[in-house]
């Protein structure tokens, strides 16, 4: 089962058992970690559920998609060469672990 590490702006750290098929979004609402907002449901519409993808293997994550792209373009804290939206990242059986890093702020 992969495991999805989110670390938090003051450093802490949880880490989640997450189910193959769940996206990083999912679990995060699912678990109650707060940084994530999905004010949208993950319907790729909204852009709270930004995030800093610190480790991962770059062939387990889906591609970015031009949709994708577009909504990073609108997220509250600084866009960097490794944000995506956790909506869209969809773990598959092979993947480990991935971590992620939250941003300051959602909204």
């Amino acid at each position: 089962m992969p495991k999805v590490t989110y670390t938090r702006v003051d450093g802490s750290q949880e880490t989640l058992d997450v189910p193959a098929g769940t996206s990083v979004m999912q679990a995060a609402v699912s678990n109650g970690i707060d940084e994530i907002v999905a004010e949208c449901g993950g319907n790729l519409m909204c852009a709270t559920c930004h995030v800093y993808v610190e480790r991962a293997h770059p062939a387990v994550l889906p591609e970015m998609q031009a949709d994708e792209d577009a909504m990073l373009e609108c997220v509250e804290s600084e866009r960097r060469e490794n944000s995506r939206l956790s909506c869209q990242l969809v773990l598959p059986d092979d993947v480990e672990e991935v971590v992620v890093r939250l941003p300051e702020s959602q909204l």
